[in-house]
């Protein structure tokens, strides 16, 4: 993997891997964090939805690029939009 890292990645990845970086958050922002995690990402609620077999196909095919499951590439394209951070490239 180092060999795919740029020479300040590599220099980040050596200080990380002599134990150089300390945590510099309280153990009560850290329970804040994750539970905001916990929450933002939660998925409890199941839809089913019908799309033609080629979009399918191009999904899983972004997907794959990605390296991500193709559910949780539609559940992220999804949620930045109804966010409002999709952006739509222009053609």
């Amino acid at each position: 993997m180092s060999n795919k890292l740029n020479k300040e990645e590599k220099e980040i990845l050596e200080s990380y891997e002599k134990d150089e970086w300390v945590s510099v958050s309280k153990p009560a922002n850290i329970a804040k964090y994750k539970a905001a995690a916990t929450v933002t990402f939660k998925k409890d609620k199941r839809v089913n939805i019908r799309i033609s077999e080629l979009d399918l196909e191009l999904l899983k095919e972004r997907a794959l690029i990605e390296g991500l499951p193709y559910q949780t590439l539609m559940s992220s394209v999804l949620h930045k939009y109804v966010t409002g951070r999709f952006a739509e490239k222009n053609a």
